[in-house]
């Protein structure tokens, strides 16, 4: 991967968690913040608290990359099977800007059933009581694998790398990058919280995305067809 594709998921990455991230994770920071951090705590404390969260999310982001780049590196055993990893990768890019942009509710329909099953309410209702520090740690592992058009998007990217290594760091770089948003959430910057900023910002995310997606297919198809690159 080139310093420029590096650069395109920094800034997607960030300029996202204004709109997606905050209406995803939000809930979690705004739910675990009522009920887990007391005014009374220092600055310090709370900022330890929020850091464990996303630390623990990273992590998951990390996994999930290893995962997808492993079983990319599996596929794209051939030139052939690499071409239709990006292909397929670009497509499930194009159905996420699709859903961020309210256009596709097939990620929407992925988000809300997993809240709505057992075991997730049950964990998160045990997580959500405890105020030790690893408990918000592992708010932000199970947040970290909760399904997201975001995430989705980058775990495609993770396959299409076809390396454990670099699908580890894509997702690594993309929780970065989406730290310093929710941590402001954390201290309720009002800024963030405007509903019109955020759908501005996840427009520009998901329009990105869905750049990023065609530019996949036609590499893709690059691997197939004589295509200018």
């Amino acid at each position: 991967m080139g310093m420029m594709e590096w650069w395109a998921i920094i800034t997607i990455a960030f300029v996202g968690s204004f709109g997606h991230c905050i209406g995803m994770c939000g809930g979690f920071i705004i739910a675990y913040s009522s009920a887990k951090i007391d005014n009374t705590m220092s600055k310090k404390s709370q900022l330890m608290r929020h850091g464990a969260y996303n630390i623990g999310r990273v992590s998951s982001y990390v996994v999930i990359g290893m995962i997808f780049g492993f079983i990319g590196s599996v596929i794209a055993l051939s030139m052939s099977f690499h071409g239709i990893l990006f292909i397929v990768a670009g497509v499930v890019m194009i159905i996420t800007g699709l859903g961020m942009l309210g256009v596709s509710k097939l990620i929407h329909l992925l988000e809300s059933s997993v809240m709505k099953m057992p075991w997730f309410k049950t964990l998160f209702a045990r997580l959500i009581k405890s105020k030790s520090i690893s408990s918000f740690f592992a708010l932000g592992m199970m947040n970290g694998f909760f399904p997201c058009g975001f995430v989705f998007f980058f775990a495609a990217k993770a396959a299409a790398s076809a390396s454990m290594i670099d699908g580890g760091l894509i997702m690594a770089v993309f929780g970065l990058a989406t730290v310093p948003t929710l941590l402001a959430i954390g201290q309720s910057v009002s800024l963030l919280q405007k509903l019109e900023f955020r759908q501005i910002m996840n427009k520009i995310a998901a329009i990105a995305i869905l750049i990023y997606g065609i530019y996949s297919i036609y590499y893709g198809l690059a691997y197939f067809y004589d295509l200018p690159l």
